[in-house]
């Protein structure tokens, strides 16, 4: 008979433990779906006309491009300089595809800086149907929207190179 017995109990219990051990060096912190710009191309403010939009899609999604497109290009891009020159951003369409990649969520507008011009077409492709979205539908069309406000805003900075 052996000396050393390990029961069940203390089997789950060591593998448990060591489980979790393997596995904390996996949990990282959580940041935000949108990381702040360390430096930007100095802008002063940011103003987002969706005009065009309204006629396009209609309301609420041009709503919800006004309310997601200000918050996403500040974070991207930096706001609030001093002197800085503001940055006019102009959406024309919006097109909420169907979910998958050979049809994806796109944006497309003109944004206007110091007297330059840079078209700009912000694709999602992060979209994934799910039973929520048919018991949810305006906040699943919301955060897509809110998706493609930031697609469109790291679109933006690459185009100014910022």
């Amino acid at each position: 008979m052996p000396t050393y017995v390990l029961t069940r109990r203390a089997a789950l219990l060591s593998f448990g433990a060591f489980a979790a051990a393997g596995l904390g060096g996996c949990n990282t912190t959580p940041t935000a779906g949108v990381q702040p710009a360390a430096s930007g191309p100095g802008i002063g403010a940011i103003e987002v006309d969706t005009t065009p939009l309204v006629a396009y899609v209609g309301n609420p999604t041009a709503g919800w491009a006004q309310q997601a497109l200000p918050g996403a290009l500040a974070q991207v891009l930096g706001s609030g300089a001093p002197g800085g020159p503001t940055l006019h951003v102009r959406i024309d369409t919006l097109y909420l595809g169907g979910g998958n990649p050979a049809d994806p969520d796109r944006m497309r507008g003109v944004a206007t800086l110091a007297g330059h011009t840079i078209s700009v077409r912000g694709v999602s492709t992060n979209y994934v149907p799910s039973p929520t979205d048919q018991a949810l539908p305006e906040q699943a069309l919301q955060g897509r929207v809110q998706a493609l406000a930031v697609a469109f805003a790291y679109r933006l900075k690459s185009k100014l190179g910022a």
